[in-house]
């Protein structure tokens, strides 16, 4: 089949990939929960997810800057950009946000004004305290990394496309190697306090300058956007699908033996660099898998209003079913995937009523006259 035009080719299978990465999270999420009355099975659960959630951020991070640049278009303007970026995430968060607080009141907690700002205007990660960037509807703490990215977006991608093609693969290694040493620089910050998560526990400091902070992510953003270019200039990913796949379970194997910090992210970026222009690859040469079939591009097209709800649906169900009550095996596994189900479900309904029509409403491209111009100078 002959390759789609890399600059005007849609790309369903990493639209059906953004389902399994949410699926990731949601699991990771549901182990919290401890709904399994078994304490093998639980822990047997635990393990097994213990850094999904992890990897599950990391993919949205760089497939976030993968699909902003593999969109770009000649004559956009940086404030209607962030026009569609904000109709795009700000009213299915606020909606969620608002109904976080109203919960958390509802059921006797009690938060700070300081909190409900921050979480309000998506600040929150820019505070070390988990109190603060774990507050309101505690997933929402990497919208505030997002809003960095699309913030420093249009200045980035001044430079990114002026990348050499013969340098790109060498510019991402380079994000690559920002986001191994990261650890490396946060053992410089104070041991004390510690932060404790179901996998481990770690510098409170530390843990924020790896995985919380929004500048520290933005390495990963730059990844996938020049990851775009390579597969724009057809600086093909060396690897296919298949192999970049084993390549990421072997890695997330590896995550669940290393050193906390490093556990996060490090561990895994080079797949997730591999995996994510490979399945791209795969569809701009017409040979999409089946990500790309369309009840995962359905799926896909839910994430982010699957993201925002299912925190709440499985801390607020789990409540309301009873705090604290486990089950048997069989059973907790079929309240697993029924958690799962409610949540699909109220993100469908989110996605209809709030983001679907916020983003036909405010997010579309509107036609910019463009003049000819000369392709920028490249990077040396």
């Amino acid at each position: 089949m002959t390759p789609a035009d890399p600059r005007t080719a849609r790309l369903p299978s990493l639209t059906g990939l953004r389902f399994v990465a949410a699926a990731l999270v949601f699991v990771f999420h549901a182990s919290f929960e401890h709904f399994f009355g078994d304490p093998g099975a639980q822990h047997g659960f635990s393990a097994l997810v213990a850094k999904a959630g992890w990897l599950g951020v990391s993919f949205f991070f760089v497939l976030s800057g993968f699909v902003l640049a593999w969109s770009a278009a000649p004559g956009d303007t940086a404030r209607a950009f962030w026009r569609r970026r904000c109709a795009k995430v700000y009213p299915g968060h606020l909606l969620t946000a608002v109904a976080a607080f109203a919960l958390l009141a509802a059921t006797g907690g009690v938060f700070t004004v300081g909190q409900a700002v921050t979480n309000l205007l998506l600040i929150q990660s820019w505070f070390p305290q988990v109190t603060m960037f774990g507050s309101g509807n505690p997933v929402t703490w990497s919208l505030s990394c997002e809003v960095l990215f699309y913030l420093a977006f249009p200045l980035l991608w001044r430079g990114i496309r002026r990348i050499r093609p013969e340098r790109l693969w060498w510019w991402a290694a380079a994000m690559v190697a920002v986001v191994a040493l990261l650890p490396l620089v946060a053992e410089a910050l104070p041991a004390r306090p510690l932060v404790s998560m179901p996998d481990g526990t770690s510098p409170q400091w530390r843990f924020w300058l790896v995985y919380v902070l929004p500048a520290a992510r933005l390495p990963e953003f730059v990844l996938g956007a020049v990851l775009a270019r390579t597969v724009r200039a057809r600086r093909w990913s060396p690897v296919g699908p298949l192999p970049a796949t084993a390549l990421l379970v072997l890695c997330y194997w590896g995550a669940t033996r290393a050193p906390y910090l490093y556990s996060l992210t490090a561990v895994t970026i080079v797949p997730l660099a591999l995996l994510i222009p490979a399945v791209a690859r795969a569809d701009v040469t017409g040979r999409a898998g089946v990500l790309g079939r369309p009840p995962l591009v359905r799926l896909g097209e839910l994430s982010f209003a699957l993201y925002l709800v299912h925190r709440l649906v499985l801390m607020y169900g789990h409540r309301l079913l009873g705090a604290g009550r486990t089950w048997s095996t069989p059973a907790a596994v079929g309240l697993v995937l029924a958690f799962l189900a409610v949540s699909l479900l109220a993100a469908w309904v989110l996605y209809g009523v709030v983001e679907r029509p916020a983003t036909r409403r405010w997010g579309r491209r509107r036609p910019v006259p463009v003049t000819p111009a000369r392709d920028p100078a490249p990077v040396r």
